[in-house]
């Protein structure tokens, strides 16, 4: 019993470190789009574009290859994920070009499809019900979250006023970091699993249209399209807090770097708190109350950052209070995705969990992508404050569809009950 618990703990330690290193990589967008405007002079909407070579990719693997990676093993997709990774990293400082920037994230993209689609499906092998099921997927979305937040302070060491392209040198540790990952799930006892033929008659283009024909269940189709607004929000955010704190609030580069690490944070805290927070009210009151205070959280913050006037800050101790308030609209929106996630793949039999994820993933790439890119045509349009206040557009349609995801639900469960 003993080495099964430890076996367990292995292989939840090489989800995490995986999960680490790609928070990192796939969030450190916001930062590269703020330094490639800078140091590479490209336009803002052309900077916006590396969203999209992110988020692409990971839509493109997903939707084709979600449903075949139990057939090659999670192990085996995971050390090609961080192989790739691995080599891209260390070639980015050394060429240091736009378009490497793009190969660098279209690799990362296509990596972190194969190792979200795994890890979501490791987490259904290494629990025993649904409440375990939760509560891990909490953890690991929630130490996704510090990693988010440790990647915006490595960013922000190697940046230096003095030698503009410096900041290039982050991916050499980031590198040595992916090589350090690479060994830990070299030694998980991470093993292949058996593929039930019932489940999977009719070879591979079979189980890609049974992925696809997953979206025709009311259930699904309803979640799918909750999870892309919410990634639509989290994504346009994240990735353009960085320059809003640098052009509308006028701080200086590293600062706004480092300030957006709140907004990481919140978000790490947040979902951490979740697990705690779900004892005591139901996951549809809870996401109401979030959705309710993002909300009042834009309306009320928004006002305060179009009136500031420029002062001068020298670190991220002296910034005013508006440019704190805005960050912590993380810690409301936080939880809001794992438990959706969570209600989902639940529901559903473990044969389908890799097809679901796929389609999470497909539909997550895609809210980010959209998110990033109408933001970034509003901030050069509108500027920074009316692109942010958008984000109450998604927001009131997320309520929406959660109004009939959770109806959709209870319907299920009476008729499971009868």
């Amino acid at each position: 019993m003993n080495d099964v618990k430890a076996s367990r703990i292995r292989i939840i330690v090489a989800m995490i470190t995986c999960y680490f290193l790609f928070a990192i990589l796939l969030n450190s967008v916001g930062t590269v789009i703020l330094q490639a405007i800078h140091t590479m002079n490209v336009s803002k909407p052309q900077a916006a574009s590396l969203e999209g070579f992110k988020d692409l990719p990971i839509a493109l693997v997903s939707f084709f290859v979600a449903s075949f990676i139990p057939r090659i093993g999670y192990k085996v997709a995971l050390i090609l994920a961080l192989t790739a990774t691995l080599a891209a990293s260390l070639m980015m400082p050394t060429i240091g070009t736009f378009w490497m920037l793009k190969l660098l994230f279209a690799t990362i993209g296509g990596a972190f499809a194969l190792v979200k689609v795994s890890v979501y499906a490791l987490v259904g092998q290494v629990t025993d019900n649904a409440q375990q099921h939760s509560s891990l997927f909490s953890f690991v979305e929630g130490m996704f979250m510090v990693g988010v937040l440790s990647g915006y302070w490595f960013f922000a060491w190697f940046i230096d006023p003095q030698s503009p392209m410096a900041w290039l040198n982050v991916y050499y540790l980031l590198g040595a970091f992916a090589l350090f990952t690479l060994l830990v799930v070299l030694q998980a006892p991470i093993q292949k699993v058996e593929v039930n033929e019932s489940h999977h008659q009719g070879g591979s283009l079979h189980e890609f249209l049974s992925m696809i024909k997953l979206c025709a269940q009311s259930l699904v189709l309803i979640f799918v399209i909750s999870t892309f607004l919410y990634v639509l929000i989290e994504q346009s955010i994240g990735t353009w807090l960085p320059t809003f704190n640098n052009e509308v609030l006028h701080m200086p580069v590293d600062i706004s770097v480092q300030l957006t690490s709140i907004f990481a944070a919140s978000l790490a805290v947040g979902r951490l708190l979740a697990g705690t927070i779900l004892r005591y009210i139901g996951w549809y009151t809870l996401v109401n109350i979030n959705l309710v205070m993002m909300a009042a959280l834009v309306v009320l913050t928004l006002p305060l950052t179009a009136a500031y006037e420029p002062q001068e800050v020298s670190s991220i101790f002296d910034v005013p209070f508006a440019a704190l308030l805005m960050p912590l609209i993380g810690l409301f929106m936080a939880p809001i995705y794992p438990i959706l996630n969570s209600a989902m793949l639940s529901s559903l039999p473990s044969h389908q969990h890799a097809k679901m994820t796929g389609l999470i993933v497909v539909f997550s790439a895609l809210g980010g992508t959209f998110g990033s890119l109408i933001t970034g045509m509003l901030f050069a349009k509108l500027g920074g404050v009316n692109a942010f206040y958008s984000a109450l557009v998604p927001i009131s349609l997320i309520a929406i569809a959660l109004f009939f995801f959770n109806k959709r639900t209870k319907l299920i469960q009476a008729s499971a009950a009868a």
